[in-house]
């Protein structure tokens, strides 16, 4: 929101100097609540080790304690201690019949008041109907989504009426290097059936 905001300042034809009191969040030292600590969540703990991030995070089945160690995470049994704690939450769950809506009104209203939202899973993790209420009432002070349900929002929905909240179009991993690597594995898996090798990326049922 800062850094989308701050741009429009930057390049509006009205501004005629820019705030001396405009203020943002500072990230160093604040706690980052993960839900979700798989490959992409544990990444994305590895990275905010080195703002010095408090770490929480919540998952199905709690990482080996050298892994925890690694990147100074703590394991948080229930969602819920993560929640009232956290000044960031970000979602990296797959979408489950378990975690469909796992976010809702009683989750958000558990959050600080200065915490920040950050979905970077599916759209339908969260209750946007809540979240819409959420952001309004100031339940929690911002959201930031790279997923929504559907893809796009229609035009006239609310969450796209606020000022607190940036939506970006599920470019978590539109970079060029990253499809690159996306189409090689999938090419390795691919060669790996065909000549009867284990598949490198074989997705297990459960």
């Amino acid at each position: 929101m800062y850094l989308h905001s701050g741009c429009q300042i930057a390049v509006s034809p009205d501004t005629k100097h820019f705030a001396v009191d405009w203020l943002g969040v500072e990230i160093t030292r604040a706690t980052l609540g993960i839900i979700g600590m798989g490959s992409i969540g544990y990444k994305v703990a590895q990275r905010a080790r080195a703002f010095n991030m408090r770490i929480l995070y919540h998952n199905r089945n709690r990482r080996r304690k050298e892994e925890e160690e690694a990147v100074g995470a703590q394991y948080c049994e229930k969602i819920e201690d993560l929640l009232k704690q956290s000044d960031f939450v970000m979602l990296v769950v797959n979408l489950t019949p378990e975690t469909h809506k796992l976010i809702g009104k009683k989750e958000l209203g558990l959050m600080k008041p200065t915490a920040t939202l950050i979905n970077i899973s599916r759209g339908a993790v969260i209750d946007q109907d809540a979240l819409v209420e959420a952001l309004q009432n100031k339940i929690i002070r911002a959201a930031a989504l790279d997923v929504t349900y559907p893809e796009p929002l229609p035009r006239d929905h609310p969450l796209l009426k606020l000022s607190n909240i940036i939506i970006t179009p599920h470019i978590g991993t539109a970079t060029v290097q990253a499809i690159h690597m996306m189409a090689e594995e999938a090419i390795a898996n691919m060669l790996a059936v065909l000549n009867g090798q284990p598949i490198p990326s074989e997705v297990f049922p459960k």
